[in-house]
């Protein structure tokens, strides 16, 4: 179930990128997170029937969730914009391995917050470094700007990680999902409003983006991650999930038509690999190791 999850994310970029061909970026954002926050309403039906909705019963439940939904959409809102608008000028399979750098990103903000952290996410970082050079910095040592936009994104995704860890808490995660996604939805219309033109056959003509990007990307995959993490264990899950940033490069080159010189491809593996070993505790490794030589 994770790596069908990773699977429709990782495709999500092509459907976000094809979107585009008919839409502006932020009315695309604000018609999918409309969509997304719908998908989610049966299973917060199913979930409360069965009585698994935390903290539902409590006085301060609507403004726990007012609060969670503000924070957390409000810094949706910023990392997805940053991606739709980036990807307008870098590759989806650019796009999904600088934005998967949030994996290695957010070990190092939690440092802001207190949070332990272990050697293996510094070499992770080093590594994803390394791989974000020969995928984006050109020879004359400055970063493509789609390719920029997908970092600061990257950062801001991170951020979001950490807010809905905080609020999650306190809200039933699928509920806590379903309000962020309107808050950023109604950002999103707010400035589209005010610096786009959308028209009704703009929406039509996207709408098979909007409804794999809304509906499958959210209702599906998010399902299944709340479904298969209850049995697996953290990092296993987050290394099955960075593969969304394989998916996201077959998907550009299947459906898109893109290409990766070797030098992009030499970067894409470092990255990757930057992101799993800063899931993978380097004691572990070592113990691992060890068991194999005995």
């Amino acid at each position: 179930m994770l790596l069908m999850a990773a699977a429709i994310w990782g495709f999500g970029f092509v459907a976000q990128r094809l979107g585009m061909e008919s839409l502006e970026p932020f009315a695309f954002n604000g018609l999918r997170f409309v969509i997304g926050a719908l998908s989610l309403l049966p299973l917060i039906w199913i979930l409360k029937r069965r009585g698994r909705l935390k903290g539902v019963a409590d006085k301060d439940f609507l403004r726990q969730v007012l609060i969670g939904s503000l924070g957390c959409g409000g810094i949706l809102f910023i990392a997805a914009s940053f991606q739709q608008v980036g990807l307008l000028h870098t590759t989806a399979a650019n796009a999904g391995f600088i934005t998967g750098l949030y994996i290695v990103l957010v070990p190092v903000l939690g440092l802001f917050l207190k949070h332990s952290t272990g050697s293996n996410t510094w070499l992770g970082c080093a590594v994803a470094a390394v791989g974000l050079y020969f995928l984006s910095v050109g020879e004359n040592f400055t970063i493509a700007y789609g390719d920029g936009l997908q970092l600061v994104g990257a950062l801001f995704w991170a951020m979001h990680i950490l807010a809905v860890d905080h609020f999650a808490r306190r809200v039933a995660p699928v509920v806590l999902a379903c309000g962020q996604f309107l808050v950023c939805a109604l950002a999103s219309f707010v400035v589209s409003l005010a610096m786009e033109t959308t028209s009704m056959a703009g929406i039509q003509a996207a709408w098979g983006a909007l409804a794999y990007a809304g509906l499958v990307s959210v209702g599906v995959a998010y399902t299944l991650q709340v479904l298969a993490q209850k049995h697996a264990h953290p990092a296993h899950a987050a290394i099955i999930l960075s593969l969304e940033t394989v998916f996201a490069a077959i998907g550009g080159m299947l459906f898109l038509g893109e290409s990766l010189s070797g030098r992009a491809l030499f970067g894409c593996g470092l990255m990757l690999l930057g992101m799993l070993i800063s899931q993978l505790p380097l004691r572990y490794l070592i113990k691992s190791r060890h068991q194999k030589a005995a």
